[in-house]
This record gives structure tokens, sequence and C-alpha cells, in this order.
């Protein structure tokens, strides 16, 4: 069952950007994942705004997959500079449809 990522992230000090923008997405990949959005356009359209500069969203093939990714030995280092250097929320969401009305996903 698919895996999202949900990467909500409020920058404090960018020092550690370049190295993780330029590592992680191979990481990602590794586990079987792979990215559908990193970016800093972030609109609100409906109730009061999040403090975030960017929202990246990966897609794992399991919860295992996004798992195994976030507790890489070679993803530590990265995972504490942003820690460091930011506010940061990780949500890991699946494909399922909680009401079950949604025919193309399972009920969740």
């Amino acid at each position: 069952m698919t895996a999202y990522l949900i990467a909500d992230i409020k920058v404090k000090d960018p020092k550690w950007i370049p190295a993780y923008a330029a590592s992680v997405p191979d990481l990602v990949h590794k586990h079987g994942g792979k990215y559908l959005a990193r970016s800093g356009n972030v609109k609100t359209l409906e109730g009061k705004p999040l403090d975030t500069t960017l929202i990246a969203l990966m897609a794992f093939p399991s919860e295992a997959a996004a798992r195994a990714f976030t507790d890489d030995p070679a993803y530590a280092s990265f995972a504490s500079a942003r820690q460091g250097g930011s506010e940061s929320r990780f949500q890991l969401i699946d494909n399922t449809d909680l009401a079950g009305t949604i025919s193309y996903l399972a009920k969740g």
C-alpha cells in the first residue's frame, strides 16, 4: 500500500539546505520513494496559514519503505542538520479513504 511522507518545514537557518537538497533525493530513491513535490510555493486556500517555508511530498511503496528511509543511518546526519536549522514536521499517510466512499481507494 502506497505511503506518502509529507515534510512541512520552516527554515530558520538555511546552511543545511545545499547538502540536504543534493544528497537526500538519492536516499529517498534508495528506499523506493520518489518526490511528488518539493516546493516553497505554499498557498493557503482555507483556514489559518501555516508558518511554512516549504513542503515536500514523497511517495513510497509502503510504510515500511518510508520508515526505512527515515531510519537509514546514512540519513541521520542530514536529518540532524535539518532539525537543527528548521522547525520540521514529518507526517505519514496511506492511500486509503477513511469514509470508504471513493471507489478507487481502499477503505481506511
